[in-house]
């Protein structure tokens, strides 16, 4: 089978500050956070063309994180969510983008990391504050205490159980608010977290490296490496590949826990990157 190459074929201007959160919903609608204080939605019209749709204006300083919360019973539109360094999470109906539905408050510190459920019904949360907060129905259910510095990544399993990884190098898996278990082996800050396909979830780090996990075993079946500084981030394809970005200014492809395409990014960092579900990249 042929493998993929990629090539530029969008570029999305409206930001009027560095971009350093997107998210990916199908293929057909983009979610972008910036540190010009808004979030912007991103509509297909075209083969390879996306036009701006809403500007959110609901965060005092920049949007950090940006994640699409599935549709529920309650919400069948689904929900946009949105994190800033005014230490809240703002949650956006997408029939009314003019106001937050609802504001998360909670956290002592900017808010680093989102992430929902598949089944859109909880919302996890992390922060500078060193604290994970897990989200249902706009009430925190519960504070995940236990990392030593900035909770930089959070996954929810299909299980409910949040993983979290941090600055302290550590990354824990916690059920009912408490920590189940810990993987280790990064020698430096965790910045990324994604689930991967066949249940198992992979992590970035500041130590250059993505890792690949079992979940209920807990040991590193797969180290990769590449990348020449810091990674920030982490997303999958459909078929299980893994994208990383990070501040070597490259979108890595890795397929069967090898290197196969480095995609140099004309910025000074990549901050964010998203997987659409037609093979495409975001970045």
């Amino acid at each position: 089978m042929s493998q993929p190459s990629y090539k530029l074929s969008a570029v999305l201007s409206g930001h009027s500050s560095d971009v350093r959160a997107i998210t990916a919903q199908g293929s057909e609608l983009l979610v972008s956070g910036s540190r010009d204080g808004t979030a912007r939605i991103w509509e297909r019209v075209g083969p390879n063309e996306f036009a701006q749709d809403k500007v959110l204006t609901g965060h005092r300083g920049s949007v950090r994180v940006v994640t699409v919360v599935p549709p529920t019973t309650e919400n069948p539109n689904g929900m946009v969510a949105t994190g800033g360094e005014d230490k809240t999470v703002c949650l956006w109906d997408p029939t009314d983008f003019t106001q937050p539905a609802t504001r998360l408050t909670g956290h002592s510190d900017c808010i680093s990391a989102l992430a929902a459920s598949a089944d859109g019904t909880a919302v996890v949360s992390g922060s500078w504050d060193s604290t994970a907060k897990v989200w249902v129905d706009g009430v925190c259910k519960h504070t995940l205490v236990g990392h030593r510095q900035t909770v930089w990544a959070v996954l929810v399993l299909d299980d409910g159980s949040v993983i979290t990884g941090s600055a302290d190098k550590s990354i824990c898996r916690w059920v009912d608010g408490r920590i189940a278990q810990t993987y280790s082996g990064h020698t430096d800050c965790v910045r990324a977290l994604v689930l991967l396909p066949d249940g198992r979830f992979a992590s970035a780090s500041n130590d250059t490296t993505v890792r690949v996990w079992s979940v209920a075993g807990g040991e590193c079946q797969a180290v990769m490496r590449g990348h020449s500084a810091f990674i920030y981030t982490l997303a999958v394809l459909p078929d299980g590949t893994i994208v990383s970005g990070g501040e070597d200014r490259t979108v890595r492809v890795w397929r069967d826990s090898r290197l196969a395409h480095t995609i140099f990014v004309p910025s000074t960092s990549v901050w964010d990157v998203a997987t659409l579900d037609n093979g495409d990249i975001a970045s």
